[in-house]
């Protein structure tokens, strides 16, 4: 029967040297830094304040210019992330440049049907994006009136 050995104390210590270190090395990666919001330019026709609301409430940090960038977002690997999803959501569609090329918003309604949208990651550090059932058909039914189904913008 083999016999396992248990680390020794100077291992252990090297080991969270090691993690400390690295953890330290990689906050010098300048992405995921980059907390800008640029200004909003223009916005949907929204067809009523609680669509934009819920909307801004469930979505706006990674589908506008008005971002709100918590203090993780500032320390690697999170950073990255955060930064990564804010540049995706924004890039798939931004209700603060509406109008600026094509978009994707026609696809949010069924993405919030399905459960895809706001994801789960998200959801769990922004407690107030999860929406009750009621809120979010309120939401999809307030992005098909305000988007219709060919997106706007």
């Amino acid at each position: 029967m083999p016999k396992f050995s248990m680390p020794s104390l100077k291992n252990i210590l090297l080991g969270l040297v090691g993690i400390i270190v690295l953890g330290l090395a990689i906050q010098i990666i300048p992405y995921g830094r980059n907390h800008t919001n640029p200004p909003v330019v223009a916005e949907p026709p929204w067809d009523s304040p609680q669509t934009r609301a819920l909307f801004m409430r469930a979505c706006g940090d990674c589908h506008s210019n008005e971002t709100t960038w918590p203090w993780y977002s500032n320390i690697a690997p999170m950073s990255w992330l955060v930064q990564m999803d804010v540049e995706q959501g924004r890039g798939a569609f931004n209700v603060s440049e509406w109008g600026r090329g094509r978009n994707k918003a026609w696809e949010a309604p069924q993405a919030i049907r399905e459960g895809e949208m706001p994801p789960f990651q998200y959801t769990i550090l922004h407690p107030s994006a999860r929406l009750s059932a009621a809120e979010k058909q309120a939401l999809i039914q307030g992005l098909l009136a305000t988007f219709g189904s060919g997106g706007g913008g």
